[in-house]
Formats: C-alpha cells, structure tokens, sequence
C-alpha cells in the first residue's frame, strides 16, 4: 500500500491516518502517517509487561535530524499546546506499507529509508535505516523521547523519576519500580547524555474525546551517524525490555517478514483481499501470559481480551486463515475458565479475577465450537469442550449470576436495569445507555442455536440429550414474543414493560446463525428492512434514523459518545452477518453473490485509511460514516475476512466440502 506527499499536503491531513504493527504480546508501535503522536496510546514502544495486559509506554517516539554542510534537516513531526512546532513531514516523499511501515524521505542529495516493527514475542521494537548519502558529509542524530506510564494515562515533568546508566552502544534508563529497564541501543554512531525534556506534546484525539490531551516526554540523550559522502549505510535501533538483544536489524526483519509470509501462505488465498486481511488478522492473536495459552486482544489501541469479541472474532481470526492450533488454545483458554456457566467478560490485569458479566460469550462459544468442527472435523478435541458445553446449557436452564434463567416460554430472560450483559452494554456511572432486560433477540436466537448444537454433539458422543422438545419450544415461542407484523421484523426486546420494536441490528442473528426459527419468507423481509435503514457502507446502524433515540455522530467527551455507541453508530462486524444472513434467505443464488460482493468492496479502500490495513471499529451513523473508535478491531477484521471467503469466494470450509450426506455441519 503506498502512500504520496498528497497524503499530507497539510499537517492536518497528514494525521488522519494511522499505522500499527504488533508483537502477539499486545504490545505495539503506533503513530500517525506523518509520526506526529496524536493520541496517548501512540508510541514507538508500549510494551505488554503481562501480556496481553499491563501495557506501558516507554518510547514515545524517535526524531531525527540531519545535518549537511551546516544545514540542518529536521524529520520531526510534532504538535504542543502552542501549536504544530515541527513539521519534519515536508521532507517524507512517500510512505509504504507492507508487511511493516517504511517512510522515505528525501532532500538535499540525502535519501533516508526508515522501517519500524517489532520482534515477535518479545517487547522490542525496531527501526532500520537504510542512508544514500550525497556528496557531503552529513550527521544523523536520533532523539529518543522516553516515558514510563500505563498506556491510558499522560504525565509531567516530576511524576516519573529516570535514572540512566551507559551499556554497550547506548543506554539503559530505570523508572518505576516493578518496570523492567528500558534499553536503548544502536548499530553505529555514537550516544551522548544530554537530559532534557519535551514539553506539553498535544494528543488532539484525546482533546476530541474530552480526555486530557497534553504531556510531557523525557530525553535522556541522543545517537549521532557520522555519513562519509556517497556512502550507504544501515543503521539498526533498537528499543526493549530484554536483557540480550541483537542489533542486525536486516536479519530481525527478514525473520518476522518471513513468519508473517508463512501465516499468509498457510491460509491459501490468491486473492489480494484475503491476503491483506490474513496478515491484518495475526496482530490480534496474542500470548496470554497468565495461562500460557493464546488469547484474542479486541482491538488496538485500548482494548484487553474479552469473551464476547474472542468468540465471535475466532472464525474469522483462526479458522479461516488455517491457524487452527492457536484456535484449540484460545477455546481451552476459555473453557478453562469457565465458571456457574459464564465464560469470561474479560480477562483483566494481573491480581484481579476475570469478570463475567456477559450473558452472550458463553452462547457465542458454541457457535465458536461449531465453526472449529466445520473447518477440522476434530471431534476428540471438541470431546473435552463438551463437558462444558453442557454445564453451560444446565445453568441457563436453572440460572446463573445476574438474572440470567430459562423462563417458562424457553426463552432466555437476563440482566437488570443497572446491569448492562449484551454487546450493547454503554454504560457511564449509573447511567444505562441501552437497557435490554428481559428477553433480547440475538440471545434467544443464540440460545436455540445451543441447544441444536448440543443436541448433534450428544448424538455425536452417544449421551443422552434430556432438552429434545425444549428445541421445539424455544423455536415456537420465538416466533410468538418476536415476530413484529407491523414492521416486518423482529422485536429487539422482549421485557416486562413489553416489546421493543427498536429497529435495531440484532436481529440479523436469526438469520446468519447455523439454524433459524423463522418463517419462510420472513428471513426476506427482514433483511430488506435492516438494508434500507440501517445499512450504512462499512456495516450496520445500530439503531435506525427514525428512532427519537438515535445519534449520527460518535465525537465529544465519555458521556456524548457512549450516547451514541449503540443508539446509531455503525459496526464494522455486523457487515459479516448481514452478508451470511443475505446469502442465505436469497437460497446462496448467483444475484445474492454479487450483493455480497457490493457490500465487501468499500472495505478495499478503507483498508488504506484510518487504521492502515486493518479495519476501524466503528463509523458515524450519519454521512459521510466517517471511522471512529479503535483504528483495528478485531472482529470487524474477522467478520469481514469470514464473510468475502465463505460469502463472496464461496472458499467452503475443509469439513463442509468433505462430508458426507446428512453430516450435522450442512447448514
């Protein structure tokens, strides 16, 4: 993907896009096009101290200057509280992103090629750099500004003590106590201690979202190259919390391009496409250090790992892209901990215990469990689920934490007015942005695909499966308490204040989930009434235009944007439903294909905005569905991904294009 001076013709344009690469810790390297840090969460280095969690910024940024013939060229981008104070982006003549970020700039007889990842598994980040010097001697200067706070905070002058001490091509700084020392070292040159400070760095994104938006940077010193005219040269920086570390930067980068190439080889696509979103999809799956087990973080900057996400992001993460170990090790890390029938929210930091207020993670696993035996077939494996599978249904039945119980009807009721357990769970204090108590749609339709699944895998294992008429009376009382003639949809909740004929995205799941209650004919008209109110370019409104309730724009401080998260705020991920949904109420004929095609193609070129190569986690409701949010979420990668192979390549999964007649996966 390459990038022009057109990109940032002006400061401003030059900070609407933004690069990220990962180390499968949930650790990153982040900034903008232009490398002017714009959020708190932007930094060269923010290291997972326990991954996935406890995640630290140490190297804020790396600037450099260049010096020729007593000229100086300063490659800085940065913005104070005063205003744009450098603007080192007039000398970037390109930016290109591959497997990793490289930008070019040029000026004098001086080409300056820098490159930024990381070293897999390891909090290290790396730049390269390729200098072609011209015909006079020059200097590169590195300036390193250093930090050493969790990653939702900022800080200033005073609240972090720094300490440094020399080592071997460069230096090691202390901070705070229980952080591992910082080592900053470089191939050539030479460093030099210099302690000063960068004051009053502006995040303008933090300013937008009504949070503190200005801090102060540590520089402890910096690295001079001498350059000898026409001289080529690499030069390898490093920044990390290990203690042994290598500085051939060429070798590091040919070993992490190379297991990335791997990862996208091994999933089998031609297709540019798929291929992009394959390599998108590895930075979310990460090491989880506390069980020793892969996990899926949720999205990047702010996001830990969750339940909910992990589950419906695993198809598209691991299954489609054949990485069906780490999708065994994420549903064992959940299953292990699992617990009254709930697997876990979220996974927090270290000391605190996982929090399960979710009444959906645990349905979403099923249909987890269900896609990872459509693409392997491994039934031993699924064996050692199905104990907790069963549990899982046994507690819905006679109930569990937070109101979560089997009503007469079959159906699913869960929650309270302060207890926020779907995916619609905005919540700011005491407020409650969208109270769903009762019955919600997408949890019922959840719950009656549980119940098919366990019953199949009951036959599978040869054990009794006691809920066989329950089957049956879910799937007539969904239709009884949802169906909404008027509107030719379905209500989104069902409570004891009555039903809910928000229009509201969750009911797609009745139609894209394995099995459906629904009516012939009803599936149509449903989703020709989520296509002409809630479809908005790269997914779908969470709540319809028509609705008093609804908010166009997701922008200003905590209360005004989570007014908004679930009441008109497009997702990036319903787009993968929606499309399953659509293929399938249309009998997968040729027409409904080239739909499916028309919905995936808007994604191409939001592949080259916001979150470079990766998918943002949500848009505004209203034109022009500007991206908000994380600038990559993993399940909006994931369903995208899922949706082109299975919907539009029509790429079947191995179990599927081998079975046998009556094999319970047919769908």
């Amino acid at each position: 993907m390459h990038f022009g001076k057109g990109e940032w013709s002006t400061f401003e344009r030059g900070i609407e896009n933004e690069w990220l690469v990962t180390n499968g810790l949930g650790g990153y390297a982040s900034s903008t096009l232009i490398g002017a840090n714009t959020r708190k969460y932007h930094g060269l280095l923010v290291a997972a101290l326990s991954p996935p969690v406890q995640r630290t910024l140490l190297l804020a940024k790396l600037d450099e200057r260049v010096e020729i013939a007593g000229r100086v060229y300063n490659l800085a981008a940065n913005q104070t509280i005063w205003g744009v104070t450098e603007s080192g982006f007039v000398h970037l003549q390109q930016v290109n992103v591959g497997f990793f970020p490289v930008f070019i700039y040029s000026f004098a007889d001086l080409f300056l090629h820098k490159q930024v990842f990381m070293v897999h598994e390891e909090n290290t980040t790396v730049v390269l750099y390729q200098i072609h010097n011209g015909e006079q001697p020059a200097h590169l200067r590195l300036i390193p500004l250093v930090n050493c706070r969790d990653f939702h905070w900022t800080v200033k002058k005073g609240q972090v003590a720094f300490r440094q001490q020399a080592a071997l091509h460069g230096v090691t700084i202390r901070s705070a106590p229980g952080v591992p020392a910082l080592n900053l070292a470089c191939s050539d040159g030479k460093y030099e201690k210099k302690e000063d400070w960068f004051y009053r760095m502006f995040y303008l994104r933090e300013q937008e979202r009504g949070l503190d938006a200005e801090e102060d940077h540590y520089m402890p010193g910096y690295f001079t190259i001498s350059l000898e005219p026409n001289e080529s040269k690499t030069v390898t920086f490093v920044a990390t919390l290990e203690e042994v570390y290598t500085l051939d930067g060429q070798a590091l980068l040919e070993l992490e391009t190379r297991r990335l190439q791997e990862i996208i080889d091994k999933a089998g696509f031609r297709d540019y496409f798929a291929r992009r979103l394959v390599q998108a999809a590895d930075a979310f799956i990460v090491r989880r250090q506390s069980t020793g087990a892969k996990s899926i973080v949720a999205g990047y900057h702010w996001f830990n790992d969750w339940g909910r996400d992990a589950m419906i992001a695993l198809p598209g993460l691991t299954l489609v892209t054949g990485r069906f170990e780490d999708a065994k090790s994420i549903l064992s890390t959940f299953r292990q901990y699992c617990k009254d029938g709930l697997i876990p929210n979220m996974f927090p930091d270290p000391g605190q215990e996982p929090l399960y207020n979710t009444v959906d993670a645990s349905l979403w696993f099923f249909q987890a469990v269900y896609k990872y035996l459509q693409y392997t077939d491994d039934y031993d494996f699924v064996g050692h689920l199905y104990p907790v599978l069963k549990e899982i249904v046994d507690y819905y039945i006679h109930g569990t934490r937070f109101n979560i119980k089997m009503d007469e009807d079959g159906l699913i009721r869960a929650g309270s007015r302060q207890t926020q357990l779907t995916w619609m769970d905005a919540k700011v204090d005491d407020f409650v942005v969208t109270p769903r108590q009762g019955k919600p749609v997408e949890i019922n339709a959840l719950w009656y695909n549980a119940l098919c699944i366990l019953g199949k895998l009951s036959m599978r294992y040869g054990d009794r499966f006691p809920y066989g008429e329950l089957i049956e009376k879910v799937r007539i009382s969904f239709l009884r308490e949802f169906w909404y003639e008027e509107g030719n949809y379905l209500y989104d909740v069902v409570g004891e204040e009555g039903k809910d004929p928000s229009l509201r995205p969750n009911q797609v799941f009745a139609l894209s989930l394995p099995y459906s209650m629904l009516k012939p004919g009803q599936g149509e008209k449903i989703i020709r009434r989520l296509w002409q109110d809630l479809y908005a370019t790269y997914g779908l409104r969470s709540l319809s235009p028509g609705h008093p309730a609804y908010r166009g724009v997701y922008a200003g401080n905590r209360l005004e944007r989570d007014q908004a998260y679930h009441q008109g705020t497009v997702w990036s991920w319903l787009i993968g439903p929606f499309i399953t949904a659509l293929r399938r109420v249309h009998n997968y004929s040729r027409e409904s294909r080239i739909e499916a095609a028309r919905f995936i193609m808007p994604f191409r070129a939001h592949l080259a905005r916001y979150g470079i190569c990766s998918i943002a986690e949500i848009f505004d409701g209203n034109e022009p569905i500007i991206p908000r949010g994380c600038i990559a979420q993993a399940w909006g990668v994931a369903e995208v991904l899922r949706a082109y192979v299975e919907d539009v390549l029509e790429l079947k999964p191995l179990a599927r294009s081998e079975k046998k007649e009556g094999d319970w996966l047919s769908l």
